[in-house]
């Protein structure tokens, strides 16, 4: 199947109060010195541990040896049975602790003292959700929550301090790629709330030294996804649920990253000493017809219900991982046939 056709590249000439931290860095960053750790055993802290890629990067953390302080609030934006069943086998693990808390109304001191990393996955998500009166949860679990972090390990030399952001902030793609000089342009109150974390986390390192960076995450998938993203709701609806809602035209394009390449990613530029801002993705998008195509390879016929495409949805979504390739040295390594497979070995 024919991919959406091709955004036009368009040049955008920033006002200085509208450029992202990334571009006040050098191309690829600031490092810290003596920051690198990859060969070093670590004492991470992960906030969100139990979500979806949360409870991946506890996992790859704790096989590359380092101790997992572990927290969620085990809020109720999905089921929260299927996040207590990402934990089951993490807690198993002796160098694995969890701390069931909010981030908001918990004395945090405690729990970062001694990290060499603290890496923040907690938050709200879901673009199309984030409208109305659903906002100020959004706000709430994705600023107020990353400002009280941010205030905690202020004081404390915790290393780096990696922040799950999202492809979110761009909106629309205007070119075939988007770097992270492009200008940020939510279309949706998740995505203004993405971007606020992003600028508190620059306003924490220029005012107290405190190592950020924010990762640009596109669309991650892997087993365990959420059961509100695109393939899990396509896995579902091949083995006899609900038919897949189809939001457009089928055309709009996505940026798929498989989550093990995204966990590893975190821990390397957290060992990287890199700061500032940085794409995560596959750099190779495909339509969501293309996408539901590849599932139906793999899992059998999906019913496809066609619906308008929603508020707050971006057309194309497309990273550019110049930046990541040379800080930290990212390369995603799992093709999307292998990535699905992956998800329909262990249900999804």
């Amino acid at each position: 199947m024919r991919a959406g056709p091709p955004v036009p590249a368009v040049r955008h000439r920033l006002a200085p109060e509208v450029i992202s931290h990334a571009h006040r860095l050098s191309p690829l960053g600031k490092r810290t010195v003596g920051a690198r750790r990859r060969e070093a055993v670590m004492r991470a802290v992960v906030t969100g541990a139990a979500g979806f890629i949360g409870s991946h990067l506890c996992a790859h953390l704790l096989a590359a040896g380092d101790t997992v302080v572990a927290i969620d609030a085990l809020t109720d934006s999905y089921d929260v049975a299927l996040k207590r069943r990402n934990l089951r086998d993490l807690t198993r693990r002796p160098a694995f602790s969890f701390h069931h808390a909010d981030l908001l109304d918990t004395g945090l001191g405690p729990l970062l003292d001694g990290a060499h990393a603290v890496y923040h996955l907690a938050g709200e998500p879901g673009a199309r959700s984030s409208w109305g009166p659903d906002f100020e949860l959004c706000a709430r679990r994705n600023i107020l929550a990353t400002q009280a972090l941010l205030e905690a390990v202020r004081d404390r030399a915790s290393g780096a301090f990696v922040h799950a952001s999202s492809s979110s902030v761009y909106g629309d793609a205007r070119t075939s790629s988007t770097a992270e000089t492009a200008c940020p342009r939510p279309v949706s109150p998740y995505g203004v709330t993405k971007l606020a974390a992003e600028h508190l986390c620059e306003l924490y390192r220029t005012a107290y030294g405190v190592p950020t960076l924010s990762l640009r995450l596109f669309s991650v998938y892997g087993p365990r996804q959420r059961p509100d993203m695109a393939f899990a709701r396509l896995f579902a609806a091949a083995a006899g649920g609900r038919p897949f809602p189809l939001y457009g035209d089928g055309e709009q394009t996505r940026d798929f990253l498989y989550v093990r390449d995204a966990v590893t990613a975190m821990r390397d530029a957290a060992c990287s000493g890199f700061t500032g801002v940085a794409d995560l993705g596959s750099g190779s998008p495909v339509s969501m017809k293309q996408a539901i195509a590849a599932v139906e390879s793999l899992a059998g016929p999906v019913e496809v219900l066609p619906s308008p495409a929603g508020l707050g949805d971006a057309r194309h979504t497309a990273a550019d991982v110049t930046v990541a390739s040379r800080a930290f040295g990212f390369r995603p390594r799992t093709a999307l046939h292998e990535g699905l497979a992956a998800m329909a070995a262990e249900g999804a």
